[in-house]
């Protein structure tokens, strides 16, 4: 099965022929359950880890020893799915939330330090093949995996994300590690992601409008200004009742970027200041690589639902991976085009 986006609410070149000259494309990775392979992109399927390589892990000190079990949380996900799944239910039975209360409880493991090898969680594997808008790894290299930390501990605040991307070249595995290490307990559920299958779909998407330029995005602002005066005005005269509850397109929400998981494109700057991110090794700017979201769509961005899944509504089905980044945002991750092997970037919206 595809996911087919559905084409924008209105023609925004028509509007400003400018942007033309800013287009591009993304493409929409639309992750959905399913039971991917080592040779598949995917999310938080098996990778293609040789077995005589070691697996990455964190050493950086932080509390590693209190949480909840990788195992439990995938349960707990599989049960919430099939009670709320059944017909005419009301949710969970009195026997499945004395289930849930054990699984969601925290545990702790004996005798781990706070700088001792911590498995890291294989995110996604993502094959150039299979993404069009996938930028160019080191060399031939053709599969780019991602890898994380469980545990929000890391960093000036403490309080950040460890992240390890590892570029390769897919023909040289020979023999594949069947059982990656797991760490025992993590300190996040949204670091787990249940295993997706993708359905990549290239789009055309727009910059975000805080970096186009001034005269531009001036002219944006102030056409989405006069739609937003117009609504208040509806509203004072008690006439809002009739309108569209979803309003008029706008330019970050329908016409620019897509929400979810996707590669390549432009990153949206929607919790701070846009700017352009510069390779911390050779200050040239850098290109968004890939961005993890929270969710597929949500009561502000519904014009993206894909086709075939229009009418489904956001509890359950726009959270296929189960990742949480933040508080329900989005992780975008930036590489340096003059050298794939730089230091990648990135930032939380």
């Amino acid at each position: 099965m595809t996911r087919t986006t559905p084409p924008r609410p209105l023609d925004v070149e028509a509007l400003f022929p400018e942007l033309a000259g800013h287009r591009g494309t993304t493409t929409r990775l639309h992750p959905r359950p399913g039971s991917p392979t080592a040779v598949d992109s995917s999310v938080g399927g098996p990778l293609l880890w040789p077995v005589d390589e070691a697996w990455p892990v964190c050493t950086e000190a932080h509390k590693r020893g209190r949480g909840r079990r990788p195992p439990d949380i995938h349960r707990e996900r599989r049960v919430l799915a099939e009670a709320w799944a059944r017909e005419g239910t009301t949710g969970p039975t009195d026997e499945e939330r004395l289930l849930l209360e054990e699984l969601e409880r925290k545990h702790r493991v004996v005798g781990i330090g706070e700088t001792d090898p911590l498995p890291m969680i294989g995110v996604a594997q993502l094959y150039r093949r299979d993404i069009p808008d996938l930028l160019a790894g080191p060399g031939d290299c053709d599969l780019l995996q991602v890898f994380w930390c469980p545990f929000d501990a890391h960093g000036r605040s403490g309080y950040g994300m460890s992240l390890d991307l590892r570029w390769r070249r897919s023909w040289e595995v020979g023999e594949v590690l069947v059982t990656p290490p797991l760490p025992q307990v993590v300190g996040y559920a949204g670091y787990v992601a249940e295993p997706c299958v993708l359905y990549p779909e290239q789009v055309v998407t727009y910059p975000f409008a805080g970096l186009l330029p001034e005269e531009l995005r001036e002219r944006i602002y102030a056409r989405e200004d006069a739609f937003e005066e117009e609504e208040e005005a509806e509203d004072g005269d008690g006439d809002s009742s009739d309108g569209d509850a979803a309003g008029p397109p706008m330019y970050q929400y329908d016409l620019s970027i897509p929400p979810g998981w996707r590669a390549g494109g432009f990153a949206s700057w929607h919790l701070t200041d846009a700017h352009v991110m510069k390779c911390s090794a050779c200050s040239t700017p850098m290109e968004l690589l890939l961005t993890i979201d929270s969710s597929e769509w949500d009561g502000g961005s519904g014009s993206w639902q894909p086709l075939e899944e229009r009418g489904l509504p956001p509890h359950r089905f726009a959270t296929p991976t189960e990742v949480t980044v933040g508080r329900w945002g989005e992780l975008n991750i930036f590489a340096c085009p003059a050298d794939p092997g730089h230091p990648h970037g990135r930032s939380i919206q």
